[in-house]
């Protein structure tokens, strides 16, 4: 759950009245420089709270004298920039790996996640695309799959803002085909965006109407919907499989549905509570027994919803317009929940603050509410899980700083789970709203199950969201996050960073996103969280949500891949390792009959790379 959306409660702790008041000092920070100066302090811990109690020291603490990431925490030029609406950089403490994981290179390996040999071959650095297509489209029989050429072209620009909004995004996300864009916003605005179509070139399009509403894009607006007001804001939203409704929930027992075609959608309520509801006002159930709803996914045909909130997810039936299923998953909030499969829709799996993972089998369901199994790993709150969608694996961004890659057929039983010490392992009083994270006790829960762990990012201020890259392009090999510290970082599935986007560079919104990317200074002042980002299904194209710190509102920014010039390597390094590949033709080519290579030289047309496609043999000549 959202800082904001935690707000709403009457109870404040200590570590909430800190946050308000450096909000407070935050906005006006700029007009009165000794409440700057004040809010600084606050923010180094020179200023602190009575009853604020400093860290125990305890023996399953990590080594607070190790310097293994000592160097790298304060080397200011990976984090040089000020996170949203904090005084100083968050300090990282551990850092991402330079080199390959074993654990990540065998998923790789192993085929679940898109075709080996593309893979293989970018990591011996044979990326010639020109190559990789004409000798397959002068074969007897080509056979061309886009992953081969696509999978390592990786968006990698730090955009263009395509639209500016006067609310804080809660979720944007591309449709499952990509041909929309949709966001949902803290006005209770859903907006849908034709992919499809021209950018408008340059000049931003306003639209206002009588309610207020305004929005600045260079992005096609196909749908404007004025969803039903809740509590506080839109905490999530998601668009059917046909792209014809879209489903949204907020802080209230009650889900919205509604036509993404339709001039003047009716709002079709989705009760989760027990009792009916009299009236509008009761969809909201206040009292004893009261939902709040954090998450909400359509099932892969359309026919179903899952929805989570206070400790419990449910299931509704569309067809029968009832709920089919109501459990009691977890001992604190469900902040995300969805479907492990795209294929059943049998597996459910829920994500809560209680620092676990639940999957729930409907089958196996019955009288008795146990989950199939745990996924225990996170030493905080977990804020998102993404499903890959093959019923196997699935990934988790928590508040401990750490993205974690899960094996469902790796999970801990409920009894396993049950034996472990009821240990508190998670920080005593950390509050995610606050821009810091202290120095955690332990890395990892003891019976860590995930099977990679993914740092380097910020899960601050809200829920930050992670996804798998698209199978169609990557077959998946990718995790991304939002931060916020500001970027968008994109892992390689061995655990190593590919790339990180900041947001504090993008481009004004009169640039072209498919353009020269112009050097941006960064103003030291400018500021961004990163609450969700998607990856297109069919293109090096990511577009990423951005809270601005400066100002009550939020950006969309467009990430493309900008090709050789924004990649690692000089033109020199290129023309040497062209060299490079030649020589190691020529003497692979003496291994060839002289008959073969014959045939292989008078094909027209036809380039000499001698280990395109040869699948075989890979694993042995794999690059770790």
């Amino acid at each position: 759950m959202s800082g904001q959306e935690r707000s709403q409660s009457p109870e404040m702790s200590d570590s909430s009245v800190r946050v308000a008041l450096i909000n407070l000092l935050a906005a006006h920070a700029r007009s009165n420089s000794r409440s700057s100066a004040i809010a600084q302090l606050f923010g180094s811990g020179r200023i602190t709270f009575v009853g604020e109690d400093d860290d125990e020291e305890d023996a399953d603490y990590m080594d607070n004298d190790s310097d293994e990431n000592e160097d790298w925490r304060d080397d200011p030029s990976y984090m040089d920039d000020e996170p949203y609406g904090a005084s100083r950089p968050q300090k990282l403490w551990t850092a991402p790996p330079t080199t390959p994981q074993d654990a990540g290179v065998e998923l790789i390996k192993s085929g679940e996640f898109g075709r080996v040999s593309p893979k293989i071959r970018a990591r011996r650095g044979h990326n010639n695309l020109a190559k990789v297509i004409s000798n397959r489209l002068s074969r007897p029989h080509p056979a061309l799959y886009k992953e081969d050429y696509a999978s390592s072209i990786v968006p990698n620009s730090n955009g263009v803002v395509v639209a500016n909004y006067d609310s804080n995004i809660y979720t944007a996300q591309f449709s499952k085909d990509s041909s929309f864009f949709y966001t949902c916003s803290q006005d209770f605005r859903l907006n849908l965006f034709d992919t499809t179509a021209a950018p408008i070139p340059h000049k931003p399009r306003k639209r206002t109407n009588s309610l207020g509403f305004d929005l600045k894009t260079t992005m096609k607006l196909n749908r404007s919907i004025q969803g039903e007001h809740g509590r506080w804001t839109i905490t999530d939203a998601n668009l059917s499989p046909n792209n014809e409704r879209i489903v949204y929930s907020s802080i209230t027992s009650t889900a919205y549905m509604c036509s993404t075609i339709d001039d003047d959608p009716t709002q079709i309520p989705i009760p989760f509570h027990d009792h009916p509801a009299r009236n509008r006002l009761d969809d909201w159930h206040t009292g004893v027994g009261s939902l709040a709803l954090y998450s909400c996914r359509f099932s892969a045909d359309g026919n179903e919803i899952i929805a989570g909130g206070r400790g419990e997810i449910f299931v509704y039936d569309l067809l029968a317009n009832k709920r089919s299923v109501k459990i009691s998953a977890h001992e604190d909030d469900v902040n995300s929940c969805t479907w492990a499969d795209t294929a059943s829709g049998n597996v459910l799996v829920s994500a809560s603050d209680d620092n676990t993972l639940k999957v729930w089998d409907r089958r196996s369901l019955g009288a008795s509410q146990e989950p199939s199994g745990v996924l225990v790993g996170h030493t905080e709150g977990i804020t998102y899980v993404s499903a890959k969608g093959d019923g196997r694996y699935v990934l988790s961004n928590g508040k401990d700083q750490a993205m974690r890659l899960w094996d469902l057929r790796k999970m801990r039983t409920k009894a396993e789970y049950d034996s472990y010490p009821r240990h508190r392992y998670s920080l005593p009083n950390f509050d995610y709203r606050y821009p810091n994270y202290p120095k955690p006790k332990f890395q990892a829960h003891p019976g860590d199950c995930s099977v990679m762990t993914y740092r380097g990012h910020s899960v601050l201020i809200t829920l930050i969201r992670c996804h798998f890259s698209p199978a169609e392009t990557t077959g998946g090999q990718y995790v991304y996050s939002g931060s916020a510290d500001g970027r968008v970082h994109i892992w390689s599935l061995d655990g190593t960073v590919v790339d990180v986007l900041d947001r504090s560079k993008t481009l004004a919104m009169n640039f072209d996103p498919s353009g020269l990317e112009f050097p941006r200074n960064t103003s030291p002042s400018r500021s961004n969280c990163v609450r969700d980002v998607s990856w297109h299904s069919e293109q090096p194209v990511m577009i990423s949500a951005a809270w601005e710190s400066l100002r009550l509102g939020s950006t969309l920014a467009r990430h493309e891949w900008k090709g050789l010039s924004k990649m690692a390597n000089s033109l020199p390094d290129w023309n040497q390792k062209e060299e490079e590949e030649k020589a190691e033709l020529e003497r692979r080519s003496v291994r060839r009959s002289p008959r073969l290579n014959r045939r292989y030289r008078l094909m027209p047309g036809n380039y000499d790379d001698g280990d395109d496609d040869d699948e075989q043999g890979d694993d042995e000549d794999y690059v770790e």
